[in-house]
Order: structure tokens, then C-alpha cells, then sequence
């Protein structure tokens, strides 16, 4: 399993990287690797809005369906479009063409506040 040392995490294994005000968001290789084989993101409409914390949409798989949560606030202002057709790339590639959305972030200082670094992402993911 992979864990990138330059991103934050958060508990429900979304990734973050963050660069110019803007936040790119993805699952983690822990997180594909727990779901299965992807095969549909559910992703929201450019210009909505987002909540830390809050779902944003949601991910199918062949063992599950789980929910898509925020891990900063702000206007979504991207979606990676290459999901609607290759939703597997998130398994391949999680942490580079397999993102899922950009944020242009409102309230980063205080987000990040609340996000895990590797060292507690990965602790998290031994436990």
C-alpha cells in the first residue's frame, strides 16, 4: 500500500493535495484496495459547493458502495471527466490520474487543521 508523504488524509480515506489555492481530491490506494474493482463515480456539478466533512459523492465498486467526503470546504471548480469512462483508474493510479475532483478552497488553514499527515494516516490504516 501506498502513502504518499507529500499529501493529508482524513479519516475516511480521501486524499489532498493542495497547490495555488486549489485542492485535489482523491481516495487513497488503502481505500481503492478495500472497495474493489471501481466502476462508477458519482462526482457533483462543477460550481458546487463543499463542506469539510460533508459528502460530495459517492463510489461504486464490486464489493461496495461508499460515500465521497469533502476534506475541504470550498467550490468545486474541476471534475476528472476520464472517470465517466475509465472509473478504474482509481484502482491503477489513485493518487495521480485517478483524482476525482478540484476544490478551490475557502478556508484551507482551518481545513487542514483537520486533516492527518502521513504519520497518522498511516497509523490509522495499521490499526
Amino acid at each position: 500500500m501506498k502513502i504518499p508523504t507529500d499529501l493529508l488524509y482524513t479519516k475516511d480515506h480521501e486524499w489532498v493535495r493542495f497547490n495555488d489555492g486549489i485542492a485535489t481530491v482523491g481516495i487513497t490506494d488503502f481505500a481503492q484496495g478495500e472497495l474493489g474493482d471501481v466502476v462508477f463515480v458519482q462526482m457533483p456539478e462543477i460550481g458546487s459547493a463543499t463542506s469539510q466533512g460533508d459528502a460530495f459523492g459517492s463510489i461504486e465498486a464490486v464489493k461496495a458502495v461508499a460515500d465521497l467526503y469533502a476534506p475541504v470546504s470550498g467550490e468545486v471548480v474541476e471534475v476528472n471527466s476520464t472517470l465517466e469512462e475509465k472509473p478504474e483508474t482509481i484502482n491503477s493510479e489513485p493518487y495521480q490520474s485517478g483524482w476525482i475532483i478540484k476544490i478551490k478552497a475557502s478556508n484551507w488553514e482551518a481545513d487542514k487543521a483537520n486533516l492527518l499527515d502521513v504519520a497518522a494516516y498511516t497509523d490509522l490504516t495499521s490499526a
